[in-house]
């Protein structure tokens, strides 16, 4: 009998830059990561493409229209389990310097504020991947491994 093929989920980040700042949104109303600081990220969802997914979220998290020459592929991510009933991950960091429309709470349940930050000087409580993943798209690196 063939052996199930290993697979992982994905998600993807928008990383909305005004200059040198990112707007982040405090997550809220969830059990993950409930009171951090995060990106306006999402799961892919099947039949979808990356960027699809990306500007599905962008959509829906903070209101925004982008275009998929405006995404650039930044950086990604792959993460070991958090806990034992977790699963590895493949994160994809999209930076987006240009979209339509003034960035708004999209999801009331799900975020509480939209705070811009600069990489250089992030606060304490944002998500420590996406901090790190901010920090290595700073350095330009392409692949960051989280938790391995």
């Amino acid at each position: 009998m063939p052996r199930d093929r290993f697979r992982l989920p994905a998600a993807v980040y928008g990383v909305l830059r005004d200059g040198e700042r990112v707007l982040v949104l405090r997550r809220a109303g969830t059990t993950f990561r409930a009171g951090q600081l995060s990106l306006p990220a999402g799961h892919l969802e099947g039949g979808e493409d990356a960027v699809a997914g990306l500007l599905r979220e962008l959509r829906e998290e903070v209101g925004v229209e982008a275009l998929l020459a405006d995404c650039r592929l930044a950086l990604l991510v792959h993460s070991a389990p958090e806990h034992e009933s977790d699963l590895e991950y493949l994160h994809l960091f999209f930076v987006v310097e240009r979209w339509r429309g003034e960035p708004v709470i999209g999801e009331p349940d799900k975020c509480s504020e939209l705070v811009w930050v600069t990489p250089a000087a992030l606060p304490g409580d944002v998500v420590d991947y996406v901090a790190d993943a901010l920090h290595a798209i700073e350095r330009g690196e392409p692949l960051l491994l989280h938790g391995w």
